[in-house]
């Protein structure tokens, strides 16, 4: 079984000899070859140049043994095809060209014509499946509506998230208006990505812990849902939805095929709520890749140990890799998954 078999089985929750390894944000500063990539060119002169793009989501597989790859992009990617670019600040952090703020901002906003726009990603996915062939799994993204929804309205990151809950709350017609615009804009870029060759689909609800849990259902959970019921039934979407553990059964009714889960739930148990036919991905805290290799020893077989003989376990991080992760603690970790068996 190649590696990309092995990915998609147990995205199948099919048993495999071994849980698949791929890393959430593979590529960033902790490899040095990006680090000198970032000295020539800027995150989006990478990101929007599809030899670049493919360049920067070839390092990682180049380097280290993972069983899949994921597109080097944003998630931003979406506001900024529906008329509202986004930008990385000099302090750092990023921030959108406006906040939308008025009915008006939003109805401007175009999602129509996704394909061509974003088109850049689809050609460096079909350079990178042209590298992998069928030897690993290509991984696609996007953020969920709620989160993207998040940035347009806050202008960037958000603390508390007032302007978003107050346009859900207080303009529930204006809100709903923006989500629609998000899910449609979505389903063209997934299904966008699927045409270049991707294996499977993440979806990033990054800030669903925004939402009051009662409310998760109208403020994220349901336009997931229509997105994952308007994708191809053969290519699996893995659910991230951070801070969002408690709310497991929901989660499973998205027809996700992964959930994927944050540092803070205990995995086997997560697993065991959810039941079998979900499988689920994670969760190493990626803190522990600062630490020496030892303690990845440890705290990897820990999690392994705790999923072993539950078909459909996905190792990863329980979120995306630090900046200040130690190549060798990387290292380490694929050798540990590759070598229980």
């Amino acid at each position: 079984m190649n590696d990309r078999d092995r990915f998609l089985a147990a995205c199948g929750c099919q048993p495999v000899d071994r849980p698949p390894v791929w890393i959430m944000r593979q590529a960033g500063r902790y490899l040095p070859e990006y680090r000198q990539l970032k000295k020539k060119y800027s995150f989006l002169q990478l990101a929007q140049t599809p030899e670049l793009a493919a360049r920067v989501t070839l390092q990682p597989m180049q380097r280290y043994e993972f069983d899949a790859a994921i597109t080097f992009s944003d998630i931003l990617v979406i506001p900024e095809a529906l008329g509202q670019p986004y930008r990385f600040k000099e302090t750092g952090g990023i921030e959108m060209e406006y906040s939308l703020e008025t009915p008006e901002q939003i109805e401007r906003l175009d999602p129509t014509g996704i394909p061509e726009k974003l088109g850049y990603v689809a050609e460096a996915q079909k350079i990178v499946r042209r590298e992998l062939g069928d030897r690993k799994a290509l991984l696609g993204f996007g953020g969920s509506p709620w989160t993207l929804a998040t940035y347009m309205v806050e202008g960037g990151h958000s603390k508390d998230f007032t302007q978003i809950k107050n346009l859900f709350f207080s303009h529930r017609n204006d809100f709903e208006a923006l989500m629609e615009k998000i899910t449609v804009a979505l389903v063209d870029y997934f299904k966008m990505q699927i045409d270049a060759g991707v294996d499977a689909l993440q979806i990033f609800d990054s800030w669903g812990a925004a939402c009051a849990g009662s409310l998760y259902e109208e403020m994220s959970l349901n336009w997931i849902r229509r997105i994952i019921q308007s994708l191809e039934k053969d290519v699996p979407v893995i659910l991230f939805a951070k801070g969002m553990a408690a709310n497991a059964s929901a989660l499973a009714a998205t027809g996700a095929k992964v959930l994927s889960v944050d540092w803070t739930v205990d995995l086997s148990d997560f697993a065991t709520r959810i039941g079998p036919g979900i499988a689920v991905q994670g969760n190493l805290d990626p803190v522990v890749l600062n630490t020496e290799p030892g303690i990845v020893v440890e705290e990897t077989e820990r999690i392994l140990n705790s999923m072993k003989g539950r078909p459909g376990h996905i190792f990863n991080l329980g979120h995306g890799i630090l900046p200040s992760a130690k190549l060798e603690n990387v290292e380490t970790l694929l050798k540990t998954v590759h070598n229980q068996s």
